[in-house]
């Protein structure tokens, strides 16, 4: 991107003679060459990389691998599934927020539609058929694969990228955000959708995605002010007491978004208003999560590069310990064992989202593929006369 000081076809105007300044008024600032200018730390690539958004991420992955590891014991602890239903209510609507956020400026042009490919789509298909075969090597099943039923944990992906592709859409709609609140609804009293791509997840969730479409960094700025951080302890407290005074009398299916409401036994105009109602207090926690956040890098700021390997590789470890029945031991649905369980997912996904662990599994999250491409012919051109340049000034 070009600044308006440095646009091409503008020709550099000469400045006026310097004129001294009149007596008690101040001259003008001496401009501050590119070379004094302090130096800001970038990625390799030159994109630097925002430490807040590093460290949602990271902790909405957290809090996504906890509540995974919740699912087989909560069942016995009102207070562990009240607190599971606040978790569910915000860390993937936080995320979704993020997701959009970051695609703003995606467009149909071919090095944005390759990586679209390759970072999204491949991994779908990777993973949609590697958990049933890790299904079937376990438990000796013989599930089919199918990748027009995401199971699991990859919905997500068939999710983004059907979100992305439509993000050109949405940046041309004149009021996004209500004509996708609407899609959603509509989605939420049609049971005929059926379970193919996960289209009700995909159309549930679709306003967040856009919410972050629409968002600028001084959205977030906003959330992170002292007075929110402060405001959002008794926030969370009452979504706890809620959370535990609803988990007799509320379907937590209404969370995963998955179903529609003729599907979960209710009248059809809980859709639409369950709808309104769930994104009202998602948005709210999620603000209250992001006032949390840290905005400085921390310990934990580099693993939120790699929060996409630590949400699919994680479901692993989840199925594996309750197919080989793990969860089924009874100290653990005490509150020592469900502790323990939180702090091993805790501790199962940070570790995978480290490097290491990235690089081992960057053929499955981001092959390069350049075989599988055609070679952009304008790029190549402009790659050949930057080397030549190099090459003449040496």
């Amino acid at each position: 991107m070009f600044d308006a000081a440095s646009s091409p076809g503008q020709t550099p105007q000469p400045l006026p003679p310097a004129q001294p300044p009149a007596p008690g008024v101040p001259g003008p600032r001496t401009p501050v060459s590119t070379q004094e200018r302090p130096r800001q730390t970038a990625r390799p690539g030159g994109k630097q990389r925002d430490a807040f958004f590093d460290n949602a991420k990271y902790l909405a992955i957290v809090l996504v691998a906890m509540g995974h590891s919740w699912e087989p014991l909560k069942g016995d602890s009102r207070i562990l599934e009240g607190l599971y239903t606040v978790v569910y209510s915000f860390h993937m609507p936080a995320f979704i927020i993020i997701s959009g956020f970051f695609s703003r400026n995606f467009d149909m042009r071919p090095d944005r539609l390759k990586r679209l490919v390759t970072g999204v789509l491949v991994p779908y298909v990777a993973f949609e058929t590697a958990y049933p075969l890790f299904n079937n090597l376990v438990t000796g099943s013989h599930q089919e694969i199918s990748l027009l039923d995401p199971w699991f944990l990859t919905w997500f992906l068939c999710a983004l990228f059907v979100w992305r592709l439509t993000t050109p859409i949405w940046k041309l709609v004149r009021h996004p955000l209500p004509v996708a609140l609407v899609v959603a609804m509509l989605a939420s009293v049609t049971p005929n959708i059926g379970d193919d791509l996960d289209l009700q997840r995909v159309l549930q969730f679709l306003p967040y995605f856009v919410l972050g479409l629409n968002m600028k960094p001084e959205h977030f700025q906003l959330v992170r002010r002292r007075a929110v951080r402060i405001a959002a302890v008794p926030v969370f407290a009452a979504a706890l007491l809620v959370g535990w005074w609803a988990v007799p009398r509320m379907n937590t299916a209404w969370f995963y978004h998955r179903d529609s409401a003729q599907e979960l036994g209710a009248p059809w105009w809980c859709g639409p208003v369950m709808t309104l109602a769930m994104m009202a207090c998602s948005l709210l926690l999620t603000a209250c999560f992001f006032a949390w956040v840290p905005g400085r890098k921390t310990w934990f700021t580099t693993l939120g590069a790699g929060t996409i390997c630590g949400y699919l590789l994680h479901g692993f470890l989840v199925k594996f310990a309750d197919y080989r029945g793990w969860f089924d031991h009874a100290w653990l649905h005490r509150p020592l064992g469900e502790i323990l369980v939180t702090l091993l997912a805790g501790a199962a996904v940070t570790l995978l989202c480290t490097a290491p662990v990235r690089r081992v599994f960057r053929f499955a999250m981001e092959p390069k593929m350049e075989w599988a491409f055609k070679q952009d012919a304008a790029r190549l051109a402009r790659e050949r006369g930057r080397q030549a340049h190099e090459k003449a000034a040496s």
